[in-house]
């Protein structure tokens, strides 16, 4: 199996930096304005609760006034201050996620990916190599992306999305509950990643793992894992390893 990342792997970091963030921010309350539903009751309840610990934790959050329509200015506060810190808020991701899904049915949103992407998706189908994604943002918002891409529905090639309800991206017990998951010994899996503290963890939890260096990801520390520049290099390493 290969298990990728998507921000800086699959995809540019400025389309989720530049495009993403700043469209879920823009329909922020509008958003919040439209939903009265049980799904939204407990994305409701998942901010509250993730408000309260951060209170306790004494973060200097925005107040929690109420319910009904102040529980609607309360989230979109919360949210705000969340996304002003760049946090991993599984609440968060969910609602952005709900506000991407709405842009690309509407069409004012596609996924980008680099062109090596699909061919690469296509040479692993066509050689038995399951694909998976794990990535910070939720599972839905993976979906779309894909779903919705510059390359058209690459959705048939993926078989498995894990978002940090597996747990932390540098944390090996979140790998340990993938492999485990998807049926794998951890050796068996390939993560393929921009960022060495994930390959890390996913290295201490057994896999075999593989760097990706995008024009425009983040300088990374000192590290030993393998690189490349495309995903067309991947294949070759897989053979003589």
């Amino acid at each position: 199996m290969i298990l990728l990342d998507i921000e800086g792997t699959t995809t540019p970091i400025a389309f989720v930096t530049r495009t993403l963030f700043p469209y879920a921010r823009a329909r922020l309350r509008s958003y919040l304005e439209q939903q009265d539903s049980p799904q939204y009751l407990a994305l409701l309840e998942s901010f509250r609760q993730e408000h309260a610990a951060d209170a306790e934790a004494h973060e200097a959050v925005p107040p929690w006034p109420g319910s009904g329509a102040g529980a609607r200015t309360s989230i979109e506060a919360y949210a705000e201050w969340l996304m002003d810190r760049d946090r991993k808020s599984p609440a968060l991701k969910e609602l952005q996620g709900r506000i991407w899904q709405q842009g690309y049915e509407d069409g004012d949103l596609v996924g980008e990916v680099y062109p090596d992407v699909p061919r690469a998706f296509a040479r692993w189908r066509n050689a038995g190599i399951p694909l998976g994604i794990f990535s910070s943002g939720s599972v839905l918002a993976q979906q779309w992306l894909f779903r919705r891409s510059s390359a058209g529905d690459l959705s048939p090639f993926l078989q498995r999305y894990f978002d940090t309800r597996v747990g932390k991206k540098q944390d090996a017990n979140s790998y340990a509950r993938i492999a485990d998951e998807v049926g794998e010994p951890p050796p068996a899996i390939l993560f393929v990643s921009d960022v060495v503290g994930e390959l890390n963890a996913a290295r201490a939890a057994g896999m075999r793992t593989t760097m990706t260096d995008r024009p425009g990801n983040a300088p990374q520390p000192p590290h030993d894992h393998r690189v490349v520049r495309t995903f067309d290099e991947i294949e070759l390493l897989n053979r003589i390893s």
